[in-house]
């Protein structure tokens, strides 16, 4: 006989307080909004979406079948790969088991990651906590929600996921997009990172597995722009990965097939952006470690469409900028001399030409700005790649480098010629600036540093801006010890300053993409910009260039602490809202139109700025019953 034609003579015999569950139940208990059954007959639930993920009872994870996850809206919000429970068990071991084994044996990144898994468990409980922490420790907890922690974190990705945040677009989504975005819980999204994963930091393709670097950039945005939480969206687009370790691995999250290339892939890129930008109209997207193959492609197609922009090829060079113009600084010059500056270049990815392509713009707005500005401007720069010097000579030449590349006369005249090593650029062309965006690691060799010492500038600058730490060409310890005591020295990860002796220190830099990204957002989503223009970007650079004192940059001292970065923020965001209204790109946001914009002073400005940044502060709480 069913048992559910049993329950009511068990219940009328039975007066024992053990049964009054039972009782309950068969009256239909209004706290309980599903039902249960033992055996394989489906459960009924009152929950979709976020709702059942995120409850205990009911979330499968990555288990979920694709039926079940259109089914309960929660396409999109689950890596795309559907797991068996035995591989959710395998996955989960092998985390367990990577643990025990660093702790065993004294990995050194065991506490880094030790610190990401608790700070993790911290913000799936309490997200303003989370945030008051990441706030006020800034300077300690950055390198573990960003790089260098969390270079390592997407490398293990597929171990350590345990909670979806975020979403995951993929190539099997095609045609499904527009749908997809309303699985999505939060009306109004004000920031969007976005991945492909093929180029995380200096990584390579780690797949959707880079998804970590979307959600650490938004931490960032959170904690140092002050944009609210609840209106941020890490994206993970799957095209595919050609990581063949991934592709065989059976603990993969992601789609396990060869990345789409050409107009497939195109056509997934676009198909995501109007799906976003139709739910969100005003959204900021930022494209985050895009290999370089399509970081410039997509941003012309739709940085002048769309309110994006590309922080690798335009956030990087902002930073670079800055550091450039600090080190004329630090030479006791004033800014307008940096068109005189020599600079050798390593590495023309992604990067290093947005970087190039900022300087030299930078150079000719200060020559005039004309045809002629431009071509002196180029001369300043000698680019070096993994080929070697880049010359006119060369077969096959990227078409973003050509710009850049040297004149044969103009090399020969040096003693150079297509291909010259590293270490010969340098020793011949004795460069004001040695800049490292190659990715890497120890580039900077002992012969390279040495050629270096030879340069023609009374206080050279060495930027060795490769991620994470493993990638920098050099550390600050090799490049003091070996160029000397007057270099100035910046990095894109943190190093510890370098102890000189007799009291003295060599400073060591960060020059982190953090300074300025999270203040072009905000400035952005606060003027209401179109677009977000080069002038808005150079605006952002020039105001970081000149928030340190001259005596500090006398000292060799050319970024601010990370400790600062909320202020920096304010500034930054301040200075690109100023310079959409003076480009007549703002359309004003909330109850500040264009026009009461314009009339704002730079201190009011600052104001209007500070006000709207979200504070990790807990609101009073009403209940409405619906």
């Amino acid at each position: 006989m069913a048992i559910s034609s049993l329950l009511p003579r068990l219940l009328r015999r039975s007066s024992s307080p053990n049964l009054q569950q039972l009782r309950l139940l068969a009256a239909g208990d209004p706290s309980r909004s599903f039902t249960t059954c033992e055996g394989f007959r489906p459960t009924i639930v009152h929950k979709r979406s976020l709702d059942i993920l995120h409850d205990p009872w009911f979330n499968k994870g990555t288990s979920f079948s694709i039926t079940e996850r259109d089914r309960l809206d929660l396409r999109g919000l689950l890596p795309p790969n559907v797991m068996t429970p035995q591989q959710q068990i395998e996955r989960f071991m092998l985390d367990l088991k990577r643990l025990q084994v660093y702790t065993r044996d004294g990995r050194s990144d065991t506490n880094a990651l030790a610190k990401w898994r608790i700070l993790n468990r911290l913000h799936d409980r309490n997200e303003t906590m989370y945030y008051k922490v990441l706030i006020e420790n800034i300077g300690e907890y950055a390198p573990i929600v960003y790089t260098p922690t969390v270079g390592l974190v997407c490398q293990n990705y597929s171990g350590l996921y345990r909670r979806p945040r975020g979403m995951y677009f993929s190539a099997a989504d095609r045609g499904e997009m527009m749908s997809m975005v309303y699985n999505w819980p939060a009306d109004q999204v004000d920031m969007i990172v976005v991945t492909d994963g093929s180029r995380i930091l200096g990584l390579g393709d780690l797949g959707v597995q880079g998804i970590g670097i979307s959600i650490g950039k938004l931490d960032l945005y959170v904690a140092a722009a002050g944009i609210n939480p609840q209106r941020v969206l890490p994206v993970m687009i799957d095209v595919g990965t050609n990581n063949e370790k991934l592709l065989c691995d059976p603990l993969y999250l992601g789609l396990q097939e060869h990345r789409l290339d050409g107009e497939d892939y195109i056509s997934v890129i676009d198909e995501f952006m109007e799906a976003v930008f139709t739910r969100w109209p005003n959204v900021i997207v930022q494209f985050e470690d895009f290999q370089s193959k399509w970081a410039f492609k997509l941003l012309q197609r739709y940085r002048n469409t769309y309110r994006m922009f590309n922080d690798d090829v335009q956030g990087t060079a902002g930073v670079a900028i800055a550091g450039l113009l600090g080190a004329v600084r630090a030479q006791g010059r004033p800014m307008i001399d940096f068109p005189k500056q020599k600079i050798v270049v390593a590495g023309a990815g992604s990067a290093g030409i947005g970087v190039l392509n900022a300087a030299r713009k930078t150079m000719a707005r200060m020559l005039g700005n004309n045809e002629s500005a431009f071509e002196s401007a180029r001369s300043q720069f000698w680019v070096v790649d993994a080929m070697g010097l880049v010359t006119e000579g060369r077969a096959n030449i990227d078409p973003e480098a050509l710009p850049f590349a040297r004149k044969l006369k103009e090399s020969e005249r040096h003693g150079l010629h297509e291909g010259s090593s590293l270490a010969e650029v340098v020793k011949k062309v004795k460069p004001d600036v040695l800049l490292g965006l190659s990715a890497v690691g120890g580039l900077f060799s002992k012969e390279v540093l040495e050629a270096f010492k030879e340069s023609s500038c009374t206080r050279p600058a060495i930027f060795a801006m490769s991620n994470p730490t493993k990638n920098a060409e050099c550390t600050p310890e090799e490049a003091f010890s070996i160029v000397g005591e007057h270099i100035v020295f910046a990095s894109g990860s943190p190093f510890h300053d370098v102890n000189l002796g007799n009291g003295k220190y060599g400073h060591c830099n960060q020059g982190n993409n953090m300074y300025l990204f999270p203040g072009i957002g905000l400035g952005t989503l606060l003027a209401g910009a179109r677009e977000i223009s080069d002038g808005m970007l150079q605006a952002a650079a020039e105001c970081l260039a000149g928030y340190m004192k001259d005596e500090e940059v006398l000292n060799g001292i050319i970024y601010p602490s990370i400790s600062s970065i909320r202020d920096i923020t304010k500034e930054v965001a301040a200075a690109v809202v100023r310079e959409a209204v003076a480009e007549d790109l703002a359309e004003g946001y909330r109850d500040m139109d264009p026009r009461e914009l314009q009339k704002l002073t730079q201190e009011e400005t600052l104001a209007y700025v500070k006000r709207n940044m979200w504070d990790p502060v807990y609101p009073t709480l009403v209940y409405k019953n619906e």
